[in-house]
């Protein structure tokens, strides 16, 4: 029992220091050593991208917005938008601002990111957070021809967010 209780005051001090690792999975040129993990969740969802005029004229599909559900412990706890944005169900949101991306691991993977904290709203989980990581990214990625302009298309997508501080 003093075991147990040892570990956690140790557990506990790592967290309260910020000493506790940070997002294993995340890229060396991340850098986020120092910054604890305050929350890790799942995201399900699409990358909508939307048919457009680029610089030439000729139209192609350009990143429109995220649309994801949050999933923490098989439950849905949030959902992630456009700002990119990250709002939880206890009232608490954060918007990002992107900082460094990474190659996910296919072609067909959308990046790896980093991106610092710009804004909070309300309180909860998330009101300590000073970085977001996409991490483990499957799918979202697309490419092709577009005809119509304003045309829409939402590209599946998984991946990991994870809080620090």
């Amino acid at each position: 029992m003093t075991t147990t209780f040892g570990f956690s005051l140790v557990a506990l001090a790592l967290f309260a220091t910020g000493v506790a690792q940070a997002a294993p999975d995340a890229p060396l040129a991340f850098d986020v050593a120092g910054h604890a993990t305050l929350l890790t969740l799942h995201g399900e969802g699409a990358q909508i991208y939307q048919c457009q005029p680029d610089a030439s004229g000729s139209l192609a599909w350009s990143f429109r917005e995220p649309i994801a559900t949050l999933i923490g412990d098989g439950k849905t706890v949030g959902r992630h938008f456009a700002g990119p944005s990250w709002e939880l169900d206890d009232g608490g949101a954060v918007k990002g601002k992107l900082a460094l991306s990474a190659p996910g691991a296919g072609p067909g993977d959308i990046p790896l990111l980093k991106l610092t904290v710009a804004e909070h709203r309300g309180a909860g989980a998330l009101a300590g957070a000073n970085l977001v990581l996409r991490l483990n990214t499957h799918g979202g990625a697309f490419k092709g021809a577009c005809s119509v302009a304003g045309a829409f298309h939402a590209e599946s997508y998984s991946a990991d967010y994870v809080f620090l501080r």
